[in-house]
C-alpha cells in the first residue's frame, strides 16, 4: 500500500486524510511545526507519524503533498525534491518569484523527480494547455470575492471593505504581479498563466463584489484553437471559509491518479 506524507496539518490536510482513509493510500507522516504535534494528530490521526522536518522522515514516503501554502513550499518542498519525491502543490502563486521557481526546477532534476501543481480551485486548465501547442493569442483570468473574501489583502489599502456597495476591480494587471502582491489570494491566477502563455502574459483581474455569496473564477482564452470561456463558482471547505472545497479535491485527486491503472 503506498505512503502518502503531508506537509501541514490544516484543513485542506484534514479533507486529504479522510479521503486517503477510503483509498489505497496511507498517511503516513506530517510535517508540522515544533509544538503542534498533538494538535496535527488530533486532526489527521493519531496513527500519524508527526515530524518537524523532511531529514525527520526514517522511511520515505510515495508521494508529499503540501497542503501548507506558500510558506510550506518554500521551506520544505526543495528539500523533498532533492530526495527524489514527487510533490503535489496547490500553493502555485510561490512559483511567480523567479527564485522559488528556479530553486524548484534545480532541486526536482537534481533528485529525478517531478513537483507536480494541482489544478486548485480552478478547471479548464487541460483545455488551456493543450491550445497553447498550438498557439494562444490572449489569457485572462478573472477572480471575484465578497468584500470579506480579500480582507488580509492589498484590496484593504483601496477600498473600504466593510461598507463597498458597488463592484469594483482593485487589481488589473499581470499573473505575475497578481500571485506576487496577493499570495494568499492568487493561486488560481498562477494556476492559469502556468497552464497557458506564462506569469508575464496572462491577465488578471481581482474583484471586490458585495453581492457575491461566493468565489468566482473566470478564465478566458483566444488563439489557434478557437476561444472559450470558463466560468467556475466555488464553495469553500465548511471548517474553513478561506479554503476552497476544490482545491482540497484536487489534492486528493492527483493523488489518486498517481495510482490509478487508467488516468487522465
Amino acid at each position: 500500500m503506498p505512503n502518502v506524507a503531508v506537509i501541514g496539518y490544516g484543513a485542506m490536510a484534514g479533507y486529504v486524510a479522510a479521503h486517503l482513509r477510503q483509498s489505497g493510500w496511507t498517511l503516513s507522516h506530517c510535517i508540522a511545526r515544533a509544538g503542534r504535534e498533538d494538535v496535527a494528530r488530533m486532526r489527521l490521526g493519531a496513527a500519524v507519524n508527526v515530524i518537524n522536518d523532511v531529514d525527520g522522515l526514517e522511511a520515505l514516503p510515495d508521494l508529499v503533498v503540501d497542503c501548507a501554502g506558500h510558506a510550506g513550499l518554500i521551506e520544505h518542498g526543495a528539500r523533498v525534491l532533492r530526495k527524489g519525491l514527487p510533490l503535489v502543490t496547490v500553493s502555485l502563486g510561490a512559483l511567480a518569484d523567479d527564485a522559488i521557481q528556479a530553486q524548484m526546477t534545480a532541486a526536482a532534476q537534481h533528485g529525478g523527480t517531478q513537483l507536480f501543481l494541482a489544478s486548485g480551485a480552478i478547471g479548464a486548465l487541460d483545455a488551456l494547455s493543450a491550445a497553447k501547442v498550438g498557439g494562444l493569442d490572449e489569457v485572462t483570468y478573472t477572480g471575484i470575492k465578497p468584500p470579506v473574501g480579500w480582507r488580509g489583502s492589498p484590496a484593504e489599502d483601496t477600498l473600504d471593505l466593510d461598507n463597498l456597495v458597488t463592484t469594483t476591480t482593485h487589481f488589473d494587471g499581470t499573473a505575475r504581479d497578481a500571485a506576487l502582491r496577493y499570495p494568499k489570494n492568487a493561486n488560481v491566477a498562477a494556476a492559469v498563466a502556468l497552464a497557458g502563455i506564462g506569469l508575464d502574459a496572462t491577465q488578471a483581474r481581482l474583484v471586490a463584489d458585495p453581492n457575491a455569496t461566493g468565489n468566482t473564477h473566470i478564465i478566458t482564452a483566444k488563439g489557434a484553437f478557437g476561444s472559450f470561456e470558463f466560468t467556475i463558482k466555488g464553495n469553500s471547505l465548511p471548517e474553513s471559509p478561506r479554503t476552497s472545497a476544490l482545491a482540497a479535491m484536487s489534492v486528493v485527486d492527483q493523488i489518486l491518479r498517481k495510482s490509478a491503472p487508467i488516468t487522465l
